[in-house]
């Protein structure tokens, strides 16, 4: 069987130097992003800044304290989705296969790479071609797996490389935190550290049938990633990954009104799936079909994110934009696409604590009793305006499929 070669690419401090690339005054000095005010949360901080302890989603308050004299910036949402698709273009540019995990995280598949130009090679001579074409710094880490190569990228931060060898992923991971091992949060970490474990090696000698019993089938997850397992496939990236939802009305309605609270129902609710699959949008589309059946469209690329509040914003801009006949409409749609892995970190800099805090409580609601157990007032007027004259449920159905429009 062929040797798999993947190569897992992950931008240094990503927001912070983007920042630096366009002011050089801030190089080597502690720097923080977020909310500037105290009640902001920090979206992202240098290496300097996290030497005192500072880390993202830290209340701000609590970053000054820690770090007294470090810089704090707003920064720039739109800015950081630019260079993301500057690096994205690089890197589709340069390889055949590779797969976007997130705003600033790549994998690339470089199997038979080995015959004709050296995989290790080709990853030094990628980096390099990001770096000079986008001043970016990027470190990368090279084995047989996605797993084993983020793992190793971590360990050669900042701007730096790692190459784990077939054959020598379980001593390589032995002697490192299990929180290195991807997927093992603050309480799946807390959880194993009052189990007595702490270090890699504790899970390689334990036996799998044993992790199960301990977390079901997060325990085999973790215990295979242990061993340096992981037969998941490079999926290769495509701008088009979509989220969508659409209303189709029994009776034709001119009601703006109605219309508008519905598509503020519907971007809500995609918003949340958003982050429930952890992901982040880069465009949005509104779409009406009016009551001769002529179909309309609009669409509008955003910086990435999941948040209610600016989707929904954005969504009723781009229908104002697009309702300009005033005939009967038949339906209305939404649609979230250029998704890309990751959290809701990059929003903290426009955010509040408490804000965030909300979103957290809200979701947190949601998973547990249902899509619509929380809504924003006017979304609730919804609830009677959906297909077939039929109370709006949130039922409806929510797609996720990779298209070509």
């Amino acid at each position: 069987m062929e040797k798999k070669f993947i190569s897992h690419m992950d931008l240094d401090s990503f927001f912070v130097s983007v920042e630096r690339l366009r002011n050089s005054s801030f190089v080597g000095k502690p720097l923080i992003i977020g909310g500037q005010s105290d009640r902001g949360v920090v979206a992202s901080c240098s290496y300097e800044a996290r030497k005192f302890g500072v880390h993202s989603a830290m209340p701000m308050k609590q970053a000054r304290i820690l770090c007294p004299d470090a810089l704090v910036i707003r920064g720039d949402s739109q800015l950081y989705s630019d260079y993301s698709h500057m690096v994205t273009e690089v890197i589709a540019e340069s390889v055949p296969l590779y797969e976007k995990s997130s705003i600033d995280e790549f994998y690339i598949d470089l199997t038979g790479m080995d015959k004709f130009f050296g995989c290790w090679k080709m990853s030094l001579e990628l980096r390099d071609k990001i770096l000079r074409e986008t001043g970016l710094p990027i470190s990368f880490g090279l084995s047989a797996n996605k797993t084993v190569s983020k793992i190793a990228t971590g360990t050669a931060k900042p701007a730096g490389q790692a190459f784990v060898e077939h054959g020598t992923e379980i001593p390589f991971l032995a002697p490192l935190s299990v929180k290195k091992i991807p997927g093992v949060g603050n309480e799946t970490y807390k959880t194993l550290r009052n189990l007595g474990i702490q270090y890699i090696k504790t899970v390689q000698e334990i036996p799998r049938e044993l992790m199960f019993k301990t977390l079901q089938k997060t325990g085999v997850e973790i215990w295979k990633k242990a061993q340096g397992i992981d037969d998941r496939p490079i999926e290769q990236y495509q701008e088009r990954k979509s989220i969508s939802t659409e209303r189709t009305f029994e009776k034709d309605t001119i009601d703006v009104v109605m219309l508008k609270n519905l598509m503020s129902a519907m971007a809500e609710n995609l918003a949340y799936q958003l982050r429930k699959g952890n992901k982040l949008c880069a465009c949005v589309t509104v779409k009406i079909r009016y009551s001769d059946f002529n179909t309309h469209s609009i669409q509008a690329k955003i910086p990435y994110t999941s948040a209610d509040h600016v989707l929904i914003k954005r969504t009723l801009e781009l229908f104002d934009k697009l309702f300009q006949k005033r005939l009967l409409i038949r339906l209305v749609g939404v649609r979230f696409s250029d998704l890309v892995s990751g959290g809701f970190q990059i929003n903290l800099f426009e955010e509040t604590e408490e804000l965030v805090n909300l979103y957290q409580a809200m979701d947190s609601i949601r998973n547990r009793f249902g899509d619509s157990a929380v809504r924003r007032a006017n979304g609730m007027d919804a609830r009677s305006l959906g297909r077939k004259g039929n109370p709006f449920d949130g039922s409806a159905p929510i797609l996720l499929a990779n298209r070509r429009q």
